[in-house]
This record gives C-alpha cells, sequence and structure tokens, in this order.
C-alpha cells in the first residue's frame, strides 16, 4: 500500500508541475502578446492624434493652403526643457499675427551650455487643445533631432499657417489666440534606455 501511494503521490506532483509549467507558458505568451499590441496601439494613437488634432496634435503639410482669410489669430510661443538638457532654450519672439491661411515664420533659439555635443529632441502641442488639428507646420526643427556643438547657440525656424477650415469650424469662433508650445529632451536618455533594454533582453535569452 505504501508503494502504491507513493507513486500515486508522485504522479500528482508530476501533473502539478506540468499544469505548472503550462500555466507559466500561457502566462509569458500572453504578456508578449500584451506588449506586441501596445506597440501596434502606438503608432495608431498617433496617427490618430495627428488625423484630429487630439490633445493639441498639429498637422504637418508640404505645401501652403491657395485661400487666405481676412481673420487673424495670434499665435504665441511658449518653450521648456528637461532638467538633465544643458540647454538654454526660448522663444525669439513672444507672438506674432498671421490671417487664416497666411504663411507665418518664428524662430526659437537654442544654446548648448556642456562641454560636448548635445543632441536633443523637441516634442510640441498647441492650446487650446482643440484648435491643434487646424494648426498646420510646413517646416519646422521639431522634425528631426537637433545636434548642438559645445556652446554652440542657434535659430531654430518653424513655418505654419492656420488651415482655412479654420473658418468653417463653429467652435473655432472663440478662439482669438492659439499657444505653440515645445519642450526638448536629451536624446541621450532615450538612447540609454534602450541601451538598457537591450542589455536586459540578452541577459534573458541567457538565462
Amino acid at each position: 500500500m505504501s508503494l502504491g501511494n507513493d507513486h500515486n503521490i508522485a504522479d500528482q506532483q508530476e501533473t502539478q508541475a506540468r499544469r505548472n509549467r503550462k500555466a507559466k507558458w500561457s502566462l509569458i505568451g500572453f504578456a508578449v502578446a500584451m506588449i506586441g499590441v501596445s506597440f501596434a496601439f502606438v503608432p495608431l494613437y498617433q496617427i490618430f492624434c495627428q488625423v484630429t488634432g487630439y490633445g493639441g496634435t498639429t498637422q504637418e503639410a508640404s505645401t501652403m493652403p491657395t485661400q487666405v482669410y481676412d481673420r487673424q489669430v495670434q499665435i504665441r510661443f511658449n518653450a521648456d526643457h528637461a532638467k538633465d538638457l544643458p540647454w538654454t532654450f526660448r522663444p525669439a519672439q513672444k507672438e506674432v499675427r498671421v490671417k487664416v491661411g497666411e504663411s507665418g515664420l518664428a524662430f526659437y533659439r537654442a544654446e548648448n551650455h556642456a562641454d560636448k555635443p548635445v543632441t536633443g529632441m523637441a516634442i510640441y502641442n498647441v492650446t487650446p487643445l482643440k484648435a491643434g488639428q487646424y494648426f498646420t507646420k510646413v517646416d519646422c526643427f521639431c522634425f528631426t533631432e537637433q545636434m548642438l556643438e559645445a556652446g554652440q547657440e542657434v535659430d531654430m525656424p518653424v513655418t505654419f499657417y492656420v488651415d482655412p477650415e479654420f473658418m468653417n469650424d463653429r467652435d473655432m469662433d472663440d478662439v482669438e489666440t492659439i499657444t505653440l508650445s515645445y519642450t526638448f529632451y536629451n536624446q541621450a536618455d532615450d538612447e540609454e534606455d534602450d541601451a538598457d533594454m537591450t542589455v536586459s533582453a540578452l541577459t534573458q535569452e541567457d538565462e
């Protein structure tokens, strides 16, 4: 009887171990799937924001509109940067006034106070948020990374317009001022994060 009980216990332990392994791999598979889904949703969310202007996301275009209206909008400029970015970053002008559909040009000024080259990347939005879908940039320093040499100071241009469709949206009737805001981040942080993720992944594979 004792020998039979031992076999039964062993069988039960082996069955439980198989169940545990199966559950473990199921959880791992689920986690991997969720990561894949999350990465898939990021570009979809970005596309949604760009199309709708959600969250103050601005639009991009390669050409200027052909129609200009007499209605003017005041464009204000705001600048900020991450604490670990050793730059001074500020708008060269406080505000400009443009007609709806008219080309506007503004400059931001950045200076690198570090004793080595530093690369930054700007994120941006406009307020009021509902105006984002009509604020369109034709050319902007924010489209690419910006590398400043040690002690270098540069003027960074942005060319923009307020889309003529702005005139057809009754929700825009009360919008007289649009504020364009930029925040610069240190690209070295993103590169270090990517490197850490790569090392972590390789370490897990080795294990």
